[in-house]
Order: C-alpha cells, then sequence, then structure tokens
C-alpha cells in the first residue's frame, strides 16, 4: 500500500466524514535528480545545483487536517484554518468541530480528503513546513511547532512581515519550493544536466485536454477548456483527488503541477507579490505552458490556490553540491 493511500486508509470514518487526528502523516516524494542542470531558455528558470525531492501530488485536505488537529486545537491565533476550507462551494471541505470548553477538532469528507487543501495564504503553507521540519509535534501555535523550523515565522501575519520571514534557515529541510525547484520537476525532460525542457507538465509540447477519462490517455489536466468549458469531476467537485490523471505527469513523476491549484512558491524577499505556478482548475491552458504564473501576496487566501512541499538534502550535502558546482563551472570558463 502507498504512503498516500496508507494515510487514507487511516483516518476515522463517519457518515463520510474522515477524522484526522493528530499522528504522523507520510507524504509520498519523488526524486528530482540531474543536480547542476542548465536552465530554460526560454524563462531562465529551473537550474537547480543540488538533488532534492519533491511531493509527488499537491498538499492534500486529509494531511492539512492532521495537521490543524496537531497544532489548533486550543486557540488558531495564525488563522491556519479558514472557514471557507467547508463553507465555499469550492472549498475542501474541511470542517472544524466544537467540542465545547474552547477545544475543537477538525474533519474532512471523505471525497476530498485526497483532494488538494486550497483556502490558506503563503504563511499556512509555510507553518506547514516548520510543522514537518519539527517532526510533526503536538502542541499550540509557537516555537517549535509552526513559527520556527525551516522559517523563523515568529507571528509573523502580514505579506509586509511575512516577506522578510521567508529565507530559509540553514538547517532547512521541509520547505515551499523555489521557483527553480518547482519548475525543474514540472518541465526538465529528466535526462541529464541539460537546458531541455517540456512545454507543459504533463511531458509534452502539444496542449493538454481536459477531460478526466478512464483509463487516462495521457496529457490531460484539470483546467477551463475555452470550448469545453471546465473539468467535470461531477456536479460538486473543483479540483481533483491527486493522480486521478494517473497517466499524466511530469518527466520527474509529479502530478498536477498544471491546473487543479496554483502552487505557491517560495519567492524569499520578493517585493510584494509572490509568483505562484501551474494554474489552476480556473485557468486556461497558458497558465500551464512554461510556468504560467499568477502572483498573489503572502496573506492572501484563496480558492485556487494550494501548495506543494520540497525536502532538501542534509545542509552539508547542500554545501559539497554548491562546491561541485562551483568547480563545474569554473571548468567550463577555462574550456577544461
Amino acid at each position: 500500500m502507498s504512503k498516500f493511500l496508507l494515510l487514507l486508509a487511516s483516518g476515522a470514518v463517519l457518515l463520510g466524514i474522515a477524522a484526522y487526528p493528530a499522528w504522523a502523516i507520510n507524504l509520498e516524494m519523488v526524486p528530482v535528480g540531474n543536480a547542476g542542470n542548465l536552465s530554460d531558455s526560454r524563462t531562465g528558470l529551473g537550474a537547480v545545483a543540488y538533488d532534492y525531492n519533491i511531493g509527488k501530488y499537491e498538499v492534500t485536505a486529509g494531511q492539512y487536517a492532521a495537521f490543524l488537529n496537531s497544532v489548533a486545537t486550543t486557540a488558531d491565533p495564525y488563522q491556519l484554518y479558514r472557514t471557507g476550507m467547508w463553507n465555499a462551494d469550492t472549498g475542501c471541505k474541511i470542517r472544524q468541530v466544537d467540542n465545547g470548553n474552547g477545544a475543537c477538532s477538525y474533519t474532512v469528507a471523505q471525497d476530498y480528503a485526497g483532494r488538494p487543501v486550497n483556502f490558506l495564504n503563503w504563511a499556512g503553507a509555510a507553518r506547514f513546513c516548520n510543522w514537518l521540519q519539527n517532526g510533526q509535534p503536538t502542541g499550540p501555535e509557537a516555537a517549535g511547532t509552526t513559527e520556527t523550523g525551516s522559517y523563523a515565522l515568529n507571528g509573523a501575519m502580514t505579506s509586509s512581515e511575512l516577506q522578510y520571514a521567508s529565507a530559509r534557515t540553514t538547517t532547512a529541510r521541509w520547505v515551499i519550493p523555489t521557483a527553480n525547484e518547482w519548475y525543474k520537476a514540472a518541465y526538465h525532460k529528466n535526462n541529464g544536466v541539460t537546458a531541455d525542457y517540456w512545454s507543459y507538465p504533463t511531458a509534452t509540447n502539444s496542449t493538454p485536454s481536459n477531460q478526466l477519462a478512464v483509463p487516462d490517455p495521457g496529457n490531460a489536466a484539470n483546467f477551463v477548456d475555452p470550448e469545453l468549458g471546465r473539468t467535470l469531476l461531477g456536479t460538486s467537485y473543483y479540483t481533483s483527488v491527486g493522480g486521478a490523471f494517473s497517466n499524466s505527469v511530469s518527466a520527474y513523476g509529479t502530478f498536477d503541477q498544471g491546473g487543479n491549484v496554483w502552487e505557491w512558491s517560495e519567492a524569499a524577499y520578493y517585493p510584494m507579490f509572490v509568483p505562484k505556478y501551474g494554474g489552476s482548475f480556473r485557468s486556461y491552458d497558458a497558465d500551464l505552458a512554461d510556468a504560467g504564473v499568477g502572483y498573489s501576496v503572502r496573506d492572501l487566501v484563496s480558492d485556487d490556490t494550494g501548495f506543494r512541499v520540497v525536502e532538501l538534502p542534509e545542509p552539508g550535502t547542500l554545501a559539497l553540491a554548491a562546491l561541485a558546482v562551483a568547480g563545474l563551472l569554473a571548468r567550463r570558463r577555462r574550456g577544461a
């Protein structure tokens, strides 16, 4: 059984609602190798000096509910939960349950547990990464759970505060992808340290279909077709389950880097607006191609935005990789 299915199978189910208690989640990751690859000449993006892992899927509502049940059951000072997650037609159907005496818990509709979390801002994604970095602890939102770890957030809430709290710490392992990390996983052809990139994150240069068929013919995604409308996922669904387009993967094996939900990038110290990539269920195909980019302020909450995570190698390994790439570039300049 995959780690993803193990997570879903372990939730308690009551009347179609899965209760995710405070317990360890397993994120299925895929390796992104070819350290030192060249950037895409069309965009200047995609060069990464080290190997890393990236989420095979976007972070799901079930995984985020487990996070909430670990850190936000007595207070939620940093608004990790938003009512739109449950109330909105386009929400990911995480519900906050009042348990009395100031305590609460979180459930997610079973048919949404494998769909991406949405209605969270950049800070929610960063605090989730801090929680992973700290070993998925149980406790209030504070240092050691959500406020320190991969990012020194320390209570940052506004866009301007978050801008200067968005640099990775020196020991960061679980992070929001940089533009280059995200772009490489989505578009690089996985053929060595080349500058070879596909136009779409379905390993093709052809415009994808937005039709969900069984079996999936490949090169399909959840977005709006100007003639066919939005992807047909049933009467009440806007987002698709991770892996639903089973044969429409990137060259590295990721799903839904085009369509479904926009994905936050890290963009440390990026002035005011932060890039997010890949388009969403509201997007046309142009947002899926060559890193179609949208921009949002870090504290903006949106129903069409979620995220995936990157797992970095040990900090010492990163330093060695940087030295190796510097040596390679020096040899290239000398013509060796």
